[in-house]
C-alpha cells in the first residue's frame, strides 16, 4: 500500500509523531485510517506522495475544531507537498462545519512543519515543555498551535 510506504519511515524515524517506533504495518493503517479521519492523499505523476487525515479535535462542544496529521513521502520532501495538503485541508475544513484547526502536539525541533503552518497563519498557543523524547535530541518541547478559519 502506497501510504504505507509514507507512514513508515516516518513512525521508524520516531522524531515527528507520538507513535512507537516499532509500530507494525497493520496498526499503523489502522491509526491513520481510523473511521473518525476523513484521509487523503497527494500525487505527482500518479505516485502517492503524501497523506493527511482530517477529524474532530474534540466530541461535543469542542466538535467544531479539527485536527489534521500530515506525511510526505521522503523522496518528495521539498517539492510543496505539505503546502498543498496543508491548503487542502484548510479549504476543506469549513466545507465540513469546522470553524477552526488545531494542533495539539507540534515536535518543537519539526522547524520546517512549524514554519509552514505559521506562514499559514498559525498561532503557537501553547507550550508543553520536554513533553517529547525525541530519538536524538532528548527530551524537547511540544507546541499546541491553533488557526481560526
Amino acid at each position: 500500500m502506497a501510504v504505507w510506504e509514507i507512514l513508515e519511515p516516518v513512525f521508524r524515524a520516531g522524531d515527528t509523531y507520538t507513535v512507537d517506533a516499532d509500530i507494525s504495518r497493520e496498526d499503523a493503517l489502522a491509526y491513520w485510517f481510523d473511521a473518525a479521519k476523513r484521509v487523503f492523499v497527494a500525487e505527482v505523476a500518479g505516485r502517492v506522495v503524501g497523506t493527511y487525515y482530517i477529524r474532530a479535535n474534540q466530541a461535543g462542544g469542542g466538535a467544531h475544531v479539527c485536527n489534521c496529521g500530515y506525511m510526505t513521502h521522503p523522496d518528495a520532501r521539498g517539492m510543496g507537498i505539505a503546502r498543498g495538503m496543508l491548503q487542502h485541508s484548510l479549504e476543506l475544513a469549513p466545507k465540513l462545519g469546522f470553524r477552526a484547526m488545531q494542533y495539539n502536539f507540534v515536535v518543537s525541533t519539526n522547524v520546517r512543519a512549524i514554519a509552514i503552518w505559521q506562514a499559514h497563519g498559525f498561532d503557537i498557543v501553547g507550550r508543553l515543555p520536554a513533553a517529547f523524547e525525541h530519538p536524538k535530541q532528548g527530551f524537547v518541547d511540544a507546541l499546541v498551535m491553533y488557526r481560526r478559519l
